[in-house]
């Protein structure tokens, strides 16, 4: 893989509220793939003129618009820091982060029985 080529260094980290670029959603990041890591049906899916190159960042989001949640797959290119400071409604954020402490959430602890 040439310099060009080698993934960067991840944009926003696990816990870190975005938003999306373009359509109307928000939500937390609970994982983050280096680079592309889903299928091709799923790149191919997106319309041509505004398909994400796969040589970067992807994050996995604990998503939510203004009517439901979800989970959501995004590009780093994509995404924006969320800055209304406004905790996210997502039903797993209280199980698998604390917070929001200054809009940020932290992973909460894995703890042994």
């Amino acid at each position: 893989m040439s310099e060009s080529q080698a993934p960067r260094i991840a944009r926003f980290k696990i816990g870190d509220v975005v938003r999306h670029r373009v359509y109307p959603f928000r939500g937390v990041v609970y994982d983050v793939d280096p680079v592309f890591n889903n299928t091709e049906e799923w790149l191919a899916a997106i319309p041509e003129e505004i398909r994400p190159h796969k040589n970067q960042p992807f994050y996995h989001l604990l998503a939510e618009n203004n009517r439901t949640t979800y989970v959501a797959y995004v590009s780093e290119q994509n995404l924006l820091p969320d800055e209304t400071g406004l905790p996210c409604r997502h039903p797993l954020v209280p199980e698998m982060f604390d917070g929001p402490v200054a809009g940020i959430y932290r992973p909460k602890s894995i703890r042994a029985n």
